[in-house]
């Protein structure tokens, strides 16, 4: 870390340390803290007089005074272990030990007005067989909870994971984000470069959003839902400071924000009265997994280079016994991870001139990543609680995906990331005020790790009057050249009322203060795009490019954007007992955000002029306004109407809560990326030139007319060449973005019901689940043809051809950008859970998710935005989603064995994957998008991996009673099921030929992307 930001970060914290103990402002209950509210009756001459609650580990203890009936109400617990003490009238009594997980809403009811107290033991039987011990004396003693604790969680769909399933279950990598695919309709998705991604229903990565100890990580730049997740292999947090989190797949309360279909909540682990650490060493390489398909397949090869070593270490303690305590990690990562490289839709690469073969097969993507994390809390008294926390990532790597860019094209990454977050909490009597501040610096840089020139290589298969085409492979150099970030501070500041009989009520305010910034220089390193349908002499056109893109600095400014963004979030949420069998979570929440880059945002004249009745009419009878598009820097208003109703019910059928209906409806509206919005400034100030060349496309010829449509010349390989090229005139072939002024934030309609029950050890939960998502970003095709229309004939093959060739004179494509990307899933799922207890110590998660979803993208792609196929986005059909399976089943578990060992494993199997193509028809006349399920492997599922890990633990009692070290194995896809990736996606492609030995929908390639081969990764610790 550099000293610039490592003072940074002190600053943050001492500003933060200073804010928390001047200011006091009312807000509500943070995202993921727990809650506990009961009864507890008493005999009438002994009546409770107050109930505490002790967290077991720290000391850490609340107060609060019983109600007349002997009610009592805890909001805003941290996830952990507990016992009440509750003060009677004469005497006290203490229950036993109890678990509070992450975001539950639990009751807990106890009757002490017999003698022995309801719930406590039976006083143990002599073993002769004589009477009991006199136990009317009861002050003082335990009082089991066993499983009264029941829920009171509403229409939350989902699942928590907990510290036993984070240690236990086997895994790839040490993303503690892997386990999040055990809750309905949510999937953990691995690419093959390493990086990860979580993804709700239908709906794409973005809509996703993270908390960890109530702080948003959301990403407002980019993609990846949370900051430093687009396309990294590194993980967002170190797995050994997780102390558990909680998954919500549908219908969160009015607390979480910025999230249209995921929510995960984690907390991170704290110091206690004790010393404890722990280390570890993951490891494994490529003489310990299979050989990967394409090892095999068509020739055996030696196996790629592979390399896995993760290692990391944690340390927490007391500064001052019940008072003060701090917890320190470290996890490492460094990794090598072959990838494959082959020709798109399985086209043979024997059928390839042999001086491009070299450029497929398999190769290794390289990354390294440190993360640091440190957190101190302090309880002064026992009304406050004073965190500080921080967070540290940095990571690089030469990476490269699964697909048809050679290795020549990799890029070279690079995220580093800063956090710091103070928090004061203050309890009072019938109030808790729970106040934030933090700070935040992310950065994300990739570059191109080889320069000179990229070449495509475009195929394009006609069969009778259908034509399907698509990109055969890409070699020469990387086009990824980016530097883009978000810095910024928070504070918020969360109030919660339990003054009310059978209310909980919350508010909460949230203000940030972010610049965004991005750099977008992409194609620095122009690309040349050949049509091998060209007709040349030896077959396969690598002469003549049908099309050259290549950027530039233009004149309108520094080509780094930036934006000092303003969110303001606030919101109301009260659960409410309306009975002893109904409860209501009754929320409302209001968000708002200012973009000034976009708000603010002056079209050039230079772009007026191009696009002006005078010298482009073809938009004069375009089916949209181009008015509606152009700004004059104050006809943006910023969106208001985020208003977002969230209500949720749970009614429980018999008194102890055993079995219960539960259901609700919520809106949540996410926010529009950064990294769509700054195009329409960027691309004016780092151009896109594009020209095309004549007789070299014989799918959308160019028109000699436009003056970006020039003939070939070999001079334009160079970079003189290019430069004569963009001095042609003034434009020298530029495209544009244009944004709608009236631009709205995507936002999704949530709604659940279900039933849960309570069949000890077990928990049975169905439930059926409905997602809408509307206004999602798009890019649409913004040129028209002179009459205005946007398809015609086209004139070399019949079948209908968009307007791209129709740009303004000297320049590229018009691109205007607006709401209209929608999803819609109905799922139904059943959910069985049995927790892992020392009494009965096994564990079992097991959830099974059918899902019909359809979406308006052009493919299967869940993050599509580019929609240039069809005039608008409404015209798009709705066609079953390519992005989730439509049957998903995954299971988890762990057991004790004797001598010290437990054995763990998770399965997961889902239905093939569905494939979506464009098509062009001339007879009938249309442009369709095609869509038919992938054959499957096996019987008929399409992914399918069992994953196995045992554990053996050595005492080492000589030195510290806790101490012990770990010895763990591994089995990653234990039956080594090969889950492709690639698909035949041409639907007219009915003949196999030496050169495409596939047809449609057949796997098209021997790659299994992401998917491992098993696998053996030996890990080995030690902690005490």
């Amino acid at each position: 870390m550099s000293r610039t930001k490592a003072l940074r970060l002190a600053l943050a914290g001492a500003t933060m340390l200073a804010a928390s103990t001047a200011v006091i402002t009312p807000a509500a209950a943070q995202v993921g803290q727990a809650s506990l509210r009961g009864t507890i009756i008493a005999p009438a001459d002994n009546p409770v007089v107050e109930v505490t609650v002790v967290e077991v580990s720290t000391g850490f203890r609340r107060t609060v005074v019983a109600g007349a009936d002997g009610s009592y109400n805890f909001a805003s617990l941290r996830a952990g272990t507990y016992r009440l003490e509750i003060k009677l009238q004469n005497g006290t009594r203490n229950s036993d030990n109890f678990t509070l997980n992450v975001g539950q809403n639990a009751g807990l009811d106890l009757d002490l007005s017999a003698d022995q107290g309801a719930g406590a033991p039976a006083a143990e039987q002599p073993q002769d067989g004589g009477q009991a011990a006199d136990t009317a004396d009861t002050s003082g003693d335990v009082i089991v909870t066993g499983s009264r604790l029941r829920s009171l969680t509403g229409g939350q769909v989902g699942i928590n994971i907990t510290t036993r399933l984070i240690e236990q279950l086997p895994q790839n990598s040490r993303n503690f984000l892997a386990f999040a695919d055990l809750a309905p309709g949510v999937r953990f998705i691995e690419g093959s470069d390493g990086s990860s991604r979580i993804q709700g229903g239908a709906q794409g990565s973005n809509s996703v959003n993270v908390f960890i100890d109530g702080v948003s990580q959301k990403d407002y730049v980019l993609r990846g839902g949370l900051t430093g997740q687009d396309s990294s292999p590194g993980n967002p947090f170190p797995q050994l400071a997780i102390g558990e989190y909680q998954v919500i797949s549908s219908n969160y309360k009015a607390e979480f924000d910025q999230v249209g279909s995921v929510a995960i909540t984690a907390t991170t682990k704290s110091g206690t009265n004790e010393f404890h650490g722990e280390g570890f060493f993951d490891y494994t390489d490529e003489s310990l997994r299979d050989r990967r398909p394409t090892e095999i397949y068509p020739t055996k090869i030696d196996k790629v280079k592979t390399t896995d070593k993760q290692f990391g270490v944690a340390l927490g303690g007391p500064i001052v016994k019940d008072l003060a305590h701090f917890f320190v990690s470290y996890e490492g990562k460094r990794r090598e991870v072959p990838v494959d490289v082959l020709p798109a839709n399985g086209i043979s690469v024997d059928s390839l001139p042999e001086q491009y073969r070299d450029q497929f097969g398999t190769y290794s993507s390289t990354f390294k990543q440190d993360l640091y994390f440190g957190k101190i809390d302090i309880t002064p008294t026992d009304s406050d609680l004073i965190e500080f926390t921080g967070k540290y990532r940095n990571e690089s790597g030469l990476q490269i995906s699964n697909g048809i860019a050679a290795y020549s094209t990799a890029t070279l990454s690079k995220v580093e990331e800063i956090r710091g977050t103070a928090r004061w909490q203050h309890t009072a009597d019938n109030w808790i005020n729970d106040f934030r501040v933090g700070y935040e610096d992310v950065s994300w840089a990739p570059r191109p790790a080889t320069d000179g020139i990229s070449q495509q290589f475009r195929r394009s298969e006609v069969n009778g009057s259908s034509i399907n085409t698509y990109n055969l492979f890409r070699i020469g150099a990387g086009l990824n050249f980016q530097d883009k970030g978000q810095t910024g501070w928070t504070v918020q500041n969360d109030f919660t009322w339990t003054g009310f009989d059978g209310h909980t009520i919350k508010a909460g305010v949230k203000s940030k203060w972010v610049k965004l910034n991005t750099l977008e220089q992409n194609l620095l390193n122009p690309l040349y795009s050949y049509d091998l349908n060209l007709p040349v002499a030896d077959g396969f056109n690598d002469d003549i490019p049908y099309q050259l893109q290549f950027g530039a600095v233009g004149s309108l400014g520094d080509p780094r954007i930036r934006s000092k963004n303003w969110q303001l979030g606030l919101y109301l949420q009260d659960d409410w007992d309306v009975t002893d069998r109904l409860t209501l979570n009754l929320g409302l929440r209001w968000d708002y955000e200012r973009t000034p880059a976009f708000l603010n945002y002056v079209t050039p004249d230079e772009d007026l002029t191009a696009i002006s009745p005078e010298n482009y009419p073809n938009l004069i009878n375009a089916d949209y306004d181009i008015n509606d598009y152009i700004s004059n820097g104050n006809n943006r208003k910023a969106f208001k109407g985020a208003w977002q109703p969230r209500v949720g019910f749970t009614y429980r059928f018999d008194e102890a809560g055993r079995f219960s209906v539960f259901g609700g409806y919520g809106r949540s509206y996410d926010r529009n990326q950064f990294d769509f919005l700054q195009q329409e400034l960027a691309t004016g100030r780092f151009q896109r030139r594009t020209f095309l060349f004549q007789g070299a496309d014989t799918q959308n010829p160019c028109l000699p007319t436009n003056p970006v449509c020039i003939a070939w010349d070999p001079a334009y390989l160079t970079e003189e060449g290019r430069q004569q090229l963009a001095a042609r005139g003034t434009a020298g072939g530029r495209e544009f973005r244009f944004i709608n002024n009236d631009l709205k934030v995507p936002y999704s309609d949530q709604f659940s019901l279900g039933l849960r029950g309570r069949f000890q050890p077990v928990e049975l939960e169905v439930g059926y689940t409905r997602i809408v998502s509307k206004d999602g970003f798009v890019y649409l095709q913004g040129n028209r043809r002179p009459d205005g229309s946007f398809f015609a004939p086209s004139p070399t093959t019949g079948a209908p051809q968009g307007p791209g060739n129709f740009s303004p004179a000297g320049y590229g494509s018009i691109i205007i950008g607006d709401n209209g990307l929608e999803t819609k899933a109905d799922s139904a799922y059943f959910k069985l859970t049995k927790v892992y207890s020392a009494e009965s110590p096994w564990s079992l998660d097991a959830t099974y998710t059918y899902t019909e979803a359809e979406d308006n993208r052009p493919n299967g792609d869940q993050a599509a935005y580019f929609l240039l196929d069809f005039p608008s986005a409404a015209d798009y059909p709705f066609v079953r989603s390519g992005a989730v399976p439509r049957h998903r089943f995954v299971v988890a578990g762990s057991v004790d064995l004797p001598i010290d060992m437990s054995i763990s494993a998770k399965f997961q199997i889902e239905s093939p994957t569905y494939l979506r193509a464009l098509v062009d028809r001339a007879d009938p006349y249309e442009r369709v998008i095609v869509g038919a399920e992938a054959l499957g492997s096996g019987d008929r599922w399409g992914r399918r991996q069992l994953d196995l890990a045992i554990t053996k633990y050595v005492p080492l009692n000589f030195l510290y009673d806790q101490a012990r070290l770990r010895f763990r194995l591994d089995i990653i896809n234990l039956m080594n099921d090969r889950n492709y990736v690639d698909f035949n996606n041409s639907p007219d492609d009915t003949t196999r030929t030496p050169g495409s030995p596939s047809v449609y929908r057949e796997r098209s390639t021997y790659s299994i992307g992401g998917n491992p081969p098993r696998t053996v990764k030996l890990s080995a610790g030690f902690s005490f």
